[in-house]
Parts: C-alpha cells; structure tokens; sequence
C-alpha cells in the first residue's frame, strides 16, 4: 500500500483492490463479534435466534447490493449465475469452499503454534471446536428442516451435510436400534501428514469436543464415545472412528 495515498479515491487499482478485500474481511470478523458479544451477554441459544434473523436479513440486502453493481440478477434471493452453473463444476465450487475452510482453520493453528507454541495452539483449537460444533450443527438443522430432537436417524443425515464431509471419506457402520458406529475413513490432514511420513496429528482431545458437542446439539439425547482417535492406535481403514447412542428413555 503506498503511503502517500491521501485517499481512498487516489489509490492505485492494485491497492483499491486490496482495500476492497480488506474490507469484506472486516464484515466477516464484525459479524462475528456481534454473534460472540450477543451470546456473552444472553446466551448461546438466544444469539442463535438472532443469528438467523440477522442472517436473513443481512444476506438479502447484501445480495440485492452486490446484484446491482456486478450486473447479475437474482432469483428467490439466490445468485442466478450460480442457479444456471452446471451441477458439476457447482459441485467443484463447494468443494473448493470447503477447502478454503480446512486452510483457513490450518493457518490460524500455525499462527498461533508459531508464536505460542504447539499447547497453547491445541487449547485454542479444541476451544474453537466447542464453539464451533454446535453452531454448525445449528446451521445444518436449519438447512435441513430438522426436529429439535430428530434422534440417530437425524444425526446421520446431518453428518453428511458437515464441511468436513467435502473433504474426507466417512462411513457409517455397526448400526443397532439405539447405536451406530462413525468412521473417518480418509481424513484430508492426517492423510497428507502420512505422505510425508509424519506420525499421526494428536486430534483426540480435539475430536472429543466436536463430535460430542456436535451430537449433542443435534439431539441433546445422544450419547458420544470415542472407539479411537490419534494418538490412539487405529486400523489402516479409519483414522477415528466414534460410537453415537440414543439410551433407553
């Protein structure tokens, strides 16, 4: 950025570009903190009923601003280039997103592992997580249309619609009437730590919080047990694997 910019208007295109993007990156973070700030002071559940309000509302102004100055039209609210797009490359869109956030969540461990080192970047993480999991659960229920308590059967689906299930193999097996066993049967980080002949990332402390706070927030009923997770030893075909059961009422 050159300094001698007195204005936004006298920047150069490469820098107005970057001032542009800068901007966007603050949206995203104030949205945050709005939801933080709101859960702080009322509670997760009712900052999460904001949230939805605060969603809808925000996403449809921003996509009739957005409209207006790119030149695209919108249908129902939705972009209509990307209702047109053809299913496979739309397809290829949503993976690449979902790789951006697997990065996204690389870079800030080794941000903080590189200034504070590996435990401080473990506690950050497995606090993101607690934070994370029931919010995307949250999210998915919405999208789904999901009871509050839509059992094993709802949490079965929801797993397919997590962001991880882009990226990784997953397979469900073992099921009973009042349990089933998930496997990670390819996990997109631990795979490439393998090719380069690295042990295996230490995840279970972080994988106890998501996946039982995940279930959870599906169904408060559900029971989580980790069958194994790294540093755990595992079998060639999963690299964790967790048991969800539903107890007798």
């Amino acid at each position: 950025m050159q300094e001698q910019c007195a204005s936004v208007e006298e920047m150069p295109q490469e820098d107005l570009v970057r001032f542009l993007l800068d901007v966007m990156h603050r949206i995203m973070v104030h949205h945050v903190f709005w939801f933080k700030e709101v859960e702080h002071q009322m509670g997760q559940e009712r900052a999460l009923k904001a949230l939805a309000d605060a969603y809808s509302n925000g996403s449809s102004v921003h996509m009739k601003r957005l409209a207006k100055e790119l030149g695209f039209s919108l249908e129902e609210g939705l972009p209509k280039p990307l209702l047109d797009m053809d299913r496979d490359r739309l397809l290829s869109l949503l993976d690449s997103v979902a790789k951006n956030w697997l990065a996204t969540d690389g870079v800030w461990f080794l941000s903080v592992e590189g200034k504070y080192g590996m435990n401080e970047a473990k506690r950050c993480n497995d606090s993101c997580w607690a934070h994370f999991s029931p919010f995307e659960a949250w999210s998915i229920k919405r999208l789904l249309g999901l009871s509050d308590r839509p059992g094993l059967e709802g949490l079965k689906k929801a797993l397919k619609f997590r962001i991880y299930s882009r990226l990784n193999v997953q397979s469900i097996c073992e099921e009973t009437e009042r349990s089933f066993q998930f496997q990670m049967n390819v996990c997109r980080v631990q795979a490439a730590r393998k090719r380069k002949e690295l042990e295996d990332y230490p995840c279970k402390s972080a994988g106890l919080v998501e996946y039982s706070y995940f279930a959870r927030s599906i169904d408060p009923r559900i029971e989580t047990e980790c069958i194994g997770c790294p540093p755990d030893p595992h079998p060639e075909e999963w690299f964790c694997a967790w048991r969800f059961s539903l107890p007798e009422e």
